[in-house]
């Protein structure tokens, strides 16, 4: 799909019965906590946004309300971004700063005051978006089974 300024962008919310078109976005089969995200759609824990470029999953981005976790999340005050994401092939272009912009407007008129996101140590492009962002400050900064990662937040 070519990207050009005929193109028409959207930013909209995802509802549950179109949860399997972001398998257009990243691999949904490889994923072992899909099946959880969904489900936190359903209850309405989780808020996904799909960035469309004239109707296709271009990228999308989540706001969490329960994490489960008080570095993430804190009920009224400190909303979690989760599955910051842009397909492959539409990456370098701004769009996850469009979708991160969107998402901290939203969580502003929500009425939350922080926002949390974490990212692995290794991924220099986001982590490079979330500074430039204002995710400044580290709430954590070690390692899982699954690597090293940060648990940054920003003020809103």
């Amino acid at each position: 799909m070519r990207f050009n300024k005929n193109s028409t962008v959207t930013i909209e919310p995802l509802a549950a019965e179109d949860y399997g078109k972001c398998s257009n976005i990243w691999n949904m089969k490889a994923q072992p906590l899909a099946d959880k995200w969904l489900e936190e759609i359903k209850s309405g824990n989780r808020l996904v946004f799909i960035y469309k470029i004239n109707g296709e999953f271009i990228g999308e981005g989540a706001l969490v309300f329960d994490a489960g976790d008080p570095d993430y999340t804190v009920e009224g005050c400190r909303i979690y971004v989760s599955r910051m994401i842009v397909k492959k092939e539409f990456r370098n272009r701004g769009i996850g700063g469009e979708i991160l912009s969107f998402l901290v407007d939203k969580a502003k008129e929500m009425g939350y005051s922080e926002m949390t996101i974490s990212v692995d140590k290794d991924n220099v492009n986001a982590l490079h978006l979330y500074r430039k962002f204002g995710f400044t400050e580290v709430l954590f900064d070690g390692a899982d089974k699954d690597g090293e990662y940060l648990k940054l937040m920003k003020r809103i």
